[in-house]
């Protein structure tokens, strides 16, 4: 399949942008349906506020679940909330079992 460079126009910015034959093949291979809509500079600023907004909601406020751990049965906080059947461990039973899991 041949590929031509194509002009197309930034939804953001209005500017005309070139989606080159390359692109376009990478596109194709990538099985992509549709073409870029931005061009470079506003895909990229639109990328650097997405991540700004991820990792702002994300941050340091991890979800804390207290849990009873299933090898020592002493009381403990997991930093995710556990699953229903799955064994739960505080943090010096894990780091007893990790060596022995990568053994």
């Amino acid at each position: 399949m041949e590929f031509q460079d194509k002009m197309l126009k930034c939804v953001d910015c209005g500017t005309d942008f070139v989606f080159t034959s390359g692109e376009q093949l990478f596109f194709h291979d990538k099985q992509f349906r549709n073409e870029p809509k931005r061009c470079k500079t506003c895909k990229a600023k639109r990328v650097a506020v997405l991540g700004a907004a991820n990792s702002g909601h994300h941050g340091f406020s991890r979800t804390e679940t207290r849990a009873v751990c299933s090898q020592c049965g002493k009381e403990t906080t997991v930093p995710f909330r556990p699953t229903q059947g799955r064994p739960v461990l505080c943090r010096e039973c894990f780091q007893q079992r990790r060596p022995a899991a990568s053994a």
